[in-house]
């Protein structure tokens, strides 16, 4: 078989397979044999021929052409084929690359068609967005075709994008690499603004003073491409203050000096969003007002007396106002209080169109009077504060904290603190204490504030520290240094709690012993306990149990099992080795030498049978039951055994 040009060709050139077939025969008619053409084992090409040289043409080759090629003549039931022969397509044909439009407004979408149609799938393709007179790429997609040659990607256009063009390339796997097409690049599209940048108008224009009227206008132009408006927002700062869907949006509001800051102007469509910002300031026409007063507790007979300033003294209107009732409209307001004049206070100023309010003073008013005239007010003495557990308190046990007051006029408000926090209140119309629930959980300071409205200061008692007993909580025995105990080495346990106030006794157990072999007393959360050399002895299933105060007799909280195992040391175990080896060779050689002991005595016998005289052989009587046997008697004439 030949291949031509050659095994190896660059995608697009013709490839031909010549079956080059050499036949004898005697007659002179050429005989008429059948070629296979094969690709992968595959039979692509069969025909019969009278030639020597079959030919079949592959015209453009690609890719897909890569093989391994052979062919086989059949000749009167005779077959032969010929060896295998690699043929490699390099290179991929140019892709095509078609777009949907050749201009786009900002937000848009491009579609892109990126084809090979002379290649079979699968193909991978890369395809990028490319910006005019800019290096690299802007955006890239990659998409594999498993049954078609080519593919339809979705490119969004943004807001930065001006002049933009699609580049492909195409990948096809062959063998045991892939081959390339170059990247072909698509026309031009021109992109087009679909709105403009925001721009802000503000009005009046130079000097804004409190009081003008504030104009802040955000405009943009859309292009004729748009199918629809954008929304614009103003926002100040974080807060939104106006919105449209149009080309402008406006906001408007009579100046004041809160409105000073940043404003932004957003314009959002599809995927385009464009920011504008602006810093407006407003010049103060005057200061807020302050309200202030003389006391803010009095008794009820008593002047009370509030004011109301600017500072800088601008001719301004004032009115002060009691709950939106207005009580004076001058700077000034003094009367005999009342309890009717309990409340809060306010005062506005006024200057034109520019009012400002300022921060509400709370005046509280006693009512003497609903006393008996012949009763003389007193004031409150230092309340005591105590609670009723002779014991010590366990973490969430419920408590009662007293406050009380022996002097002073009733009723009597007590405020009682937790940690310089207010917990509860409550009114007592008499000297009795005033008792309070709570179940602290650490350890904690509490304090009464009593007031009795007659008295111009709230009076505070001493402070009352609680000490919480914590009970034990979460028992666990752990081993430290190694989960494993070489004998001969430390053995180390650990039992801990994850809370408990001490002092904590710890009570260490060996799994079915009663009592503790070992057991400690201290201000700590763990206990330790070690052996500086373990044995055998150590080895088994141990636990721990920890309690204080704060745990009844009953409720003793243990831990959990842990398995403690003791190993030898390996120059123990090395030493035993060698014991036992010498033993078993001490065996052996004790074996072997009573084997060949008892091997020399059984030899020795026949030597000595050899050395009998005749005369000493006698045979047996025949009354005493013996045939076939001599008995041997020793020359000396002694005669051995019964």
């Amino acid at each position: 078989m030949a291949i031509l040009p050659r095994n190896e060709v660059q995608n697009g050139e013709n490839l031909t397979l010549q079956c080059i077939v050499d036949i004898s025969t005697t007659s002179h008619v050429k005989p008429q044999h059948q070629v296979l053409f094969y690709k992968d084992d595959v039979l692509f090409h069969n025909v019969s021929s009278v030639e020597n040289t079959e030919s079949y043409v592959i015209p453009h080759a690609r890719v897909y052409n890569t093989g391994i090629y052979k062919c086989t003549v059949i000749l009167n039931n005779k077959v032969k084929t010929t060896e295998e022969y690699q043929v490699c397509v390099r290179g991929v044909s140019d892709p095509r690359v078609t777009l949907d439009k050749k201009e786009v407004i900002e937000g848009g979408v491009v579609v892109v068609n990126c084809s090979v149609p002379e290649e079979k799938p699968p193909i991978h393709f890369t395809i990028e967005k490319l910006e005019l007179n800019v290096k690299g790429s802007k955006q890239r997609k990659k998409k594999t075709s498993q049954n078609q040659n080519f593919v339809t990607l979705k490119f969004t256009v943004e807001e930065q994008d001006h002049a933009i063009s699609f580049q492909c390339q195409a990948m096809i796997f062959s063998g045991t690499h892939m081959e390339t097409s170059k990247s072909i690049k698509s026309d031009l599209v021109t992109v087009r603004e679909s709105f403009s940048n925001p721009r802000f108008h503000i009005s009046p224009k130079g000097l804004i003073t409190e009081g003008d009227q504030l104009h802040i206008k955000c405009t943009i132009q859309v292009t004729h491409l748009a199918q629809s408006f954008p929304e614009i927002i103003i926002q100040k700062d974080k807060v939104i203050v106006a919105h449209n869907r149009s080309i402008e949006a406006q906001f408007s509001v009579m100046a004041m000096v809160e409105h000073n800051g940043n404003y932004t102007c957003k314009v959002e469509a599809s995927h385009i969003s464009k920011v504008n910002s602006i810093v407006v300031n407003i010049t103060e026409l005057f200061s807020k007002p302050k309200l202030e007063s003389s006391t803010t507790r009095l008794d009820q007979g008593e002047g009370l007396n509030l004011w109301c300033s600017i500072p800088g003294v601008p001719p301004a209107n004032f009115t002060i106002l009691k709950e939106d009732t207005i009580v004076s409209q001058s700077q000034n307001f003094t009367k005999v209080a009342s309890a009717r004049d309990s409340g809060a206070y306010i005062c506005v100023a006024g200057m034109g169109k520019v009012v400002k309010r300022s921060n509400a003073v709370w005046i509280t008013v006693c009512d003497c009077f609903s006393l008996s005239l012949s009763v003389i007010l007193e004031m409150l003495s230092k309340p005591s504060i105590f609670h009723d557990s002779r014991s010590e308190v366990i973490k969430g046990q419920t408590i009662e904290v007293s406050c009380q007051s022996i002097n002073g006029t009733s009723p009597i408000d007590y405020d009682l603190l937790k940690a310089s926090n207010l917990l509860a209140s409550q009114k007592i119309g008499s000297n009795e204490p005033a008792v309070f629930k709570d179940n602290p959980t650490k350890d904690v300071d509490y304090q009464c504030l009593v007031d009795n409205c007659h008295s111009h200061a709230k009076v505070v008692s001493e402070v009352l520290r609680v000490k919480v007993i914590a009970p034990v909580d979460e028992v666990k025995l752990s081993i430290l240094l190694h989960d494993e105990v070489e004998s001969g080495k430390a053995v180390v346990l650990r039992c801990s709690v994850n809370e408990g106030s001490g002092p904590i006794t710890y009570k260490f157990y060996k799994e079915k012993e009663g009592k503790p072999f070992y057991q400690t007393t201290l201000n700590d959360t763990q206990a330790i306990w070690h052996k500086a050399k373990a044995s055998k002895e150590q080895e088994g299933q141990y636990y721990c149990t920890a309690s204080n105060r704060a745990n009844l007799s009953k409720n003793v909280l243990q831990s959990n099992i842990l398995t403690v195992r003791v190993y030898l040391a390996p120059w123990k175990k090395g030493l035993i080795a060698v014991v036992v080896i010498i033993v078993v060779i001490a065996t052996l050689i004790l074996a072997a030498r009573c084997y060949f002991l008892k091997k020399t005595k059984a030899k020795q016998i026949p030597v000595e049978m050899s050395r009998l005289y005749p005369e000493d052989v006698v045979d047996p009587p025949t009354d005493m039951g013996i045939t076939g046997a001599s008995l041997y008697i020793p020359r000396s004439g002694a005669v051995e055994g019964e």
